[in-house]
């Protein structure tokens, strides 16, 4: 397999944004089921459905009676809809559910949001329920979380966040429970997690130092894995870590997860790993000047093994099995809509919980200025709505 060179992202650094999201255009239900994209060249785009649970991936073109402009976000329903956000007037943004009808596409008008400020509305990832989709909107110091499909009565407003608001990561498996990177003023950013059962009650989640910049890149339910990118370990400088949720253990820093002349930025964990978090793939997307490719890595590990992207793969896009294959869409001329494989390799000598992973100090994986993750104050469980 040889490298491609798609959509080389930023280089480490203070970000303002903060979870992993898919690339422009294209995303993947939390089951794996249904994947979406902007397809078609230049000024004649369209969605396109890939469904991927099946014996062979396929793709449903939806195209309408006009195309889609470059800007338009996609997201894929459990139920094969998919969601359509447009940017109008360079301040509304539009939201319709595209279904094949027929020959034809069907297009359900769901209603509009209105951004004012410099601010848009950014989609968040898909909810775990795979009905249910949401939207965020940062304004200068309140952040507006709107439900924008799955309600009753087409968008609505269902939360509103002190503060500068950004990403966003599923912390359960119901959709209730919201992790988002927030800042204050000029503060630092740190994760909080937001209770959508209980009108949007905010509470702190990730605080490694008072000072340093924590973000929430991504959380697996099932396990409670979770990768951090802060610059706790060296001010200014931000590096890849991992925690447990409600683990009172230091967050850790791997050397393995650093690279000198890439940016590392992961995007996939492997579920299904019930209390075994050390045990969970990850997938990583590196990008170099040379190109895009894919970093495997399990935290028991010592090495992140980098492996060549298989050609055409969408950058930054994949989905794990329980059975720990890793799925990677790709799209070439001969096959416009396939899925690629990948597994971690297994490591002869595996990094134990006593030892710090090879070529790391004790001060880079158990920092002791850093707190431990404080989730235990997230209301994650055994927790009523509020009535």
């Amino acid at each position: 397999m040889t490298a491609c060179a798609i959509e080389t992202a930023a280089e480490d650094g203070d970000h303002e944004g903060t979870a992993v999201h898919p690339p422009a255009g294209f995303a993947i239900t939390v089951n794996g089921a249904y994947g979406a994209r902007l397809a078609g060249a230049g000024d004649a785009l369209y969605a396109e459905r890939w469904t991927l649970d099946g014996p062979e991936p396929y793709a449903v073109p939806l195209p309408l009676d006009q195309p889609e402009e470059s800007g338009t976000r996609l997201l894929p329903l459990a139920d094969g809809r998919v969601l359509v956000c447009r940017r109008v007037d360079g301040r509304r943004h539009t939201f319709s559910l595209l279904y094949p009808t027929g020959p034809g596409t069907g297009e359900l008008r769901l209603g509009s949001v209105e951004a004012p400020g410099p601010g848009c509305v950014e989609l968040l990832p898909p909810s775990p329920d795979g009905i249910c989709a949401y939207a965020l909107h940062s304004g200068p110091e309140t952040t507006t979380l709107w439900l924008v499909a799955g309600g009753a009565f087409g968008p609505e407003r269902v939360a509103e966040v002190p503060g500068r608001c950004a990403g966003g990561v599923w912390l359960d498996r119901t959709g209730r429970m919201l992790a988002l990177d927030r800042r204050i003023g000029d503060g630092p950013v740190k994760t909080v997690a937001v209770d959508l059962e209980r009108g949007g009650e905010v509470t702190p989640l990730l605080q490694i130092t008072e000072a340093s910049q924590d973000r929430l890149l991504l959380a697996d339910p099932d396990s409670g894995l979770l990768l951090i990118r802060s610059d706790a370990p060296s001010p200014g400088h931000e590096r890849l870590g991992w925690g447990v949720l409600g683990s009172l253990l230091p967050v850790r820093f791997p050397e393995c997860l650093r690279l000198d002349d890439a940016a590392v930025t992961p995007f996939a964990i492997q579920p299904g790993q019930v209390l075994m978090p050390e045990s969970c793939g990850v997938a990583l997307r590196i990008d170099a000047a040379s190109g895009s490719w894919v970093g495997l890595w399990r935290p028991s590990g010592r090495r992140m093994h980098q492996v060549a992207a298989p050609p055409g793969w969408v950058a930054g896009a994949g989905f794990w099995s329980r059975e720990g294959i890793l799925r990677l869409p790709c799209s070439t001329p001969e096959l416009p809509c396939a899925l690629a494989g990948l597994s971690v390799p297994e490591e002869p000598e595996p990094c134990g919980e006593a030892g710090p992973p090879a070529g790391a100090g004790p001060q880079e994986e158990q920092p002791r200025a850093c707190r431990p993750v404080p989730l235990q104050q997230a209301p994650l469980t055994d927790r009523k709505p509020a009535g």
